[in-house]
């Protein structure tokens, strides 16, 4: 199979009575793509992103974004706080994600078409807790803890990885540190104020882009329900195969 990886050789490429059935895009930039008299059955799409911004999925002429996120917050009771303003919104709506934010009854350590396993994803909030709310929001200097589970670009971006483990740590471990990190969210929300919510803090991806408390808040609660998502998402993949 031919890999296109890390190239803009394609960009406003045009593809005319290709056969692109069972290719798999991944960590592509896709924005802008248009089709027409496409053949789309058995099209599955995630894009994370996409009610960010002012922008449009359209369907047969029907913006969908607007659909789509009515559905997953029905999916997912709680979800649609996840933009909440105010301290106390925020307290409510972290309450609600530490309480369908278990693994739901399954295999932790099971990958489910070359995705993170549960347990991997955990290890990855812990890393998006240590980012947003350690380094951007609290300003600690080195807020990794070892058990992190940096993004899939995280060295090729030029990031150092020797601050995380090549050892797989057990799922007990996983479990420890991740429930220091829920705690320190929570406790940072027990005292936060309105006037907090809004001060400036530095991106910490990109130091000349301004965020807020509050900014920074949104980026942690996306990522827990996200990530809640996927689990959902790859423990039914599980159950559903054949013989298991």
């Amino acid at each position: 199979m031919a890999a296109f990886t890390r190239s803009g050789d394609l960009q406003g490429a045009e593809f005319v009575d290709a056969d692109l059935r069972g290719a798999r895009f991944v960590r592509a930039d896709l924005s802008g793509v248009v089709m027409r008299a496409v053949n789309m059955q058995g099209a599955d799409i995630d894009a994370p992103w996409l009610s960010e911004g002012e922008s449009f999925l359209r369907v047969n002429g029907v913006d969908v974004i607007p659909l789509v996120e009515a559905e997953l917050n029905r999916r997912f009771p709680g979800r649609a706080d996840r933009r909440a303003a105010d301290p106390d919104g925020l307290r409510a709506a972290w309450a609600t994600l530490e309480r369908v934010a278990a693994m739901p009854a399954g295999t932790v350590d099971v990958s489910v078409g070359g995705e993170w396993s549960f347990a991997q994803t955990l290890r990855h909030l812990v890393m998006a807790t240590d980012v947003w709310l350690g380094r951007s929001i609290l300003g600690i200097e080195r807020p990794f803890h070892p058990i992190g589970q940096p993004y899939a670009e995280y060295e090729a971006d030029g990031n150092d990885m020797s601050v995380f483990t090549t050892v797989t740590p057990s799922y007990a471990e996983v479990l420890e540190v991740r429930a220091g990190r829920v705690a320190m969210v929570r406790d940072f929300l027990a005292t936060v104020t309105s006037a907090e919510l809004g001060e400036v803090r530095k991106n910490p991806w990109a130091p000349e882009h301004q965020e807020t408390t509050l900014s920074c808040l949104h980026v942690i609660f996306k990522e827990e329900w996200d990530h809640h998502r996927y689990a959902v998402r790859d423990l039914e993949a599980i159950e559903a195969k054949p013989g298991e």
